[in-house]
């Protein structure tokens, strides 16, 4: 046709008329692409893509080398590869031009695409639609509901609410999960299932859209990211989500846009991404902690209460809903909120899911549910009646058991009460006691009893291994009993180790006061460590109130006196203490005491965990913390590292050995000083 040579001049007219004739092979395509183009021009109506007839043969002349016109793409989501036809805003896809033309429902009175129309000529949304043709009574509930599968060969029909996909080994994943297409021998589960993909209007990247916006699709990255968006609106200068103009661009809030507001919570009224309902994530969690809570009579026990708020007031509301969801400790609250678990330590120790009752405990002592109790002597406790249950012969088991009753488990409770903390050390008391059931079965072997056992034999026990010298405490406690003759076993050799070399230790103290991209946890602890040599067990233990502002400055407290931190270290601690880690357990208080908290509801954070924190940064604890101790020790006498770190006198005076400083005169110069002040 000449109107389409004259709008590509890209294109010989031969070139242009073999595009005509493949695009409209049938005289009625050839009628219907004329009357397409009468009206406007060729070159407007071709760069528009409407109605299909059109969008083919722009097609075709791009096949055969046009440089003029793009491949049709829906003016409205951004679409390319489906027919287009004729609207206001020109070519649309199928999907948006019903969403133009979108009237409400003769039935639920939604503003929705038409799906079809009644006797009476009113018009039906797709869901109406099938409520009223696909409802039939289920062959499994008995209930009216939309069918999922169709009865055939005898079988009855399955309800959605009753289809269960069948379960098979998932061709993509190799995992064994329901999945689509099980029948046909070739199931993929809905993970696998492949989505449609389409070039992302925001970022650009060819991903599955979870929206399309008016400028075009939009993948769930930049989906998410749009609905969390919060800006000061040009217009009415309130924060609220920005959406106008469409596009990352956009300066304005719905209402000064002029546009209608969508994704608003129905309870709190906050624009934010929708979880269930109508509602946000932090309501919809709200919802479920009260609804887990209540069982009969759930309101009379005390302390639920406060649990049920610190689930709602979890960090991340996301991660509580899947804890809520998933979580074997929820499973027990709901339990015990219903009656027909105890609130007691006593049926949380004999639960078979050990790990979970052990969380939930934390988190029912932290609301003062629970009393509060030491679990590390509780656990020792429990520890040693398997160990004793494990050991055959009687006569160990007698022996095995008083040292655990008089001696360990007595000096267990004794620290315990005399220092009180979060967690009471008890790894050294268990690995005495597996080495005092190795000591007396390995007697047992060689024919021999602790009463007969002499010097020689305990030498020839100490050669199997390092963990032997651990029978020292049990053979001093025996000989005082007189279960065994006195029998000498030397004190384990001290070691120093190596320390991290200085330059490197600079570097990752830099590093650790700069670097604004590393956690805040990472870099107080990090810098308490190879700043002041704190070990990861104090550093671990820390609580706010050892860190106070007084005239600008920032003093910590390691022991009875405080010691000034630099601006930098100062700035990252007080940014800690006022933002907080940024991942706590759920349940956890809404304001703890801990600089550190752990995972554990109520807890601080473990030493390893701390530990395995630096190791990934590249700092290790023990080099580390001598590094600077020796550096502190060949800088400052002994007594005013003891004072300031909480060290003993021994200790720091044993670092200044390492350090090769000389401070035998302090004492002397500094009283001369003071002489010699006029």
């Amino acid at each position: 046709m000449a109107q389409v040579a004259a709008a590509d001049r890209s294109l010989a007219p031969d070139q242009a008329a073999a595009a005509v004739d493949a695009a409209a092979g049938t005289g009625q395509a050839l009628r219907s692409l004329a009357a397409a183009l009468a009206g406007r021009t060729a070159r407007d109506v071709l760069a528009d893509g409407a109605p299909p007839g059109v969008g083919r043969l722009v097609i075709e002349l791009i096949a055969r080398g046009s440089a003029e016109f793009a491949a049709p793409a829906c003016k409205s989501c951004g679409t390319t590869g489906r027919p287009l036809t004729r609207s206001s805003r020109g070519g649309v896809c199928p999907r948006c031009r019903n969403r133009l033309l979108a009237v409400a429902c003769g039935r639920c009175g939604g503003v929705k695409p038409v799906a079809g129309r009644t006797d009476a000529g009113e018009p039906v949304c797709e869901r109406c639609r099938r409520h009223e043709r696909g409802h039939r009574p289920c062959g499994t509930c008995g209930k009216t509901a939309a069918i999922a599968v169709r009865g055939r060969g005898g079988r009855a029909d399955v309800c959605v609410n009753c289809y269960r996909m069948p379960q098979a080994l998932c061709t993509a994943c190799g995992r064994w999960r329901p999945c689509n297409f099980a029948e046909g021998g070739n199931p993929v589960c809905k993970t696998c299932t492949p989505r449609a993909a389409s070039v992302c209007a925001r970022c650009g990247l060819d991903r599955p859209a979870a929206a399309r916006w008016p400028e075009g699709p939009v993948c769930d990255t930049c989906y998410t990211g749009a609905l969390r968006r919060r800006g000061a609106c040009t217009a009415c200068g309130q924060q609220r989500r920005l959406v106008a103009p469409p596009g990352p661009g956009a300066i304005m809030c719905a209402d000064c846009g002029g546009l209608p507001l969508t994704h608003v919570c129905a309870l709190c009224g906050v624009e934010d991404k929708l979880f269930e309902k109508g509602r946000c994530a932090r309501c919809s969690l709200r919802d479920r902690s009260s609804d887990l809570l209540a069982g009969a009579g759930a309101e009379e026990i005390s302390g639920l209460t406060a649990v049920a708020g610190a689930i709602a007031a979890a960090r991340n509301p996301y991660s509580a809903l899947n804890w809520l969801r998933t979580s074997g400790s929820a499973g027990i609250l709901a339990e015990i909120a219903a009656g027909r678990t105890a609130l007691t330590h006593q049926a949380l120790d004999v639960h078979p899911d050990r790990r979970a009752a052990d969380y939930l405990r934390h988190m029912l002592t932290a609301g003062a549910a629970l009393p509060a109790r030491d679990e590390a002597l509780a656990r020792v406790e429990l520890w040693s009646r398997e160990v004793l249950d494990a050991i055959s012969e009687t006569a160990d088991r007698r022996l095995v058991q008083a040292y655990l009753t008089w001696q360990v488990l007595q000096r267990l409770r004794r620290r315990s009460q005399t220092s009180p903390g979060p967690r009471t050390i008890t790894g050294g008391a268990r690995h005495r006691v597996l080495a005092v059931v190795a000591f007396l079965a390995w007697l047992r072997h060689h024919n021999l009893t602790l009463a007969s056992c002499g010097q020689g034999d305990v030498e020839t026990w100490l050669a199997t291994g390092p963990a032997a010298y651990d029978i020292k405490d049990f053979l001093a406690w025996a000989a005082a009993r007189k279960h065994c003759p006195v029998l000498q076993i030397p004190g384990p050799q001290r070691r120093t180790g190596t320390a991290t070399d200085p330059g490197q230790r600079w570097e990752l103290i830099h590093r650790l006061l700069r670097d604004t991209t590393l956690d805040l946890t990472d870099r107080a602890a990090g810098s308490l460590l190879l700043l002041f040599g704190q070990h990861l067990s104090r550093t671990a233990v820390m609580t706010t109130d050892q860190i106070t502002t007084r005239d600008s400055q920032v003093l910590v407290r390691f022991g009875q006196h405080e010691v000034l931190v630099p601006d930098s270290l100062a700035q990252i601690l007080t940014d800690l203490i006022r933002a907080g880690r940024s991942h706590t357990g759920t349940g956890s208080p809404i304001t703890s005491p801990w600089l550190f908290p752990g995972g554990m509801p109520g807890q601080p954070i473990t030493p390893s965990r701390l530990g395995e924190r630096l190791r990934a940064l590249g700092i290790r604890a023990m080099p580390g913390r001598r590094a600077a101790l020796i550096d502190l020790a060949a800088q400052l006498p002994a007594a005013v590292v003891a004072e300031c770190l909480n060290l003993s006198p021994g200790t720091a005076v044993r670092w200044m050995h390492q350090a090769g400083a000389d401070w035998n005169r302090y004492a002397a110069d500094i009283a001369r000083s003071r002489n010699h002040q006029p």
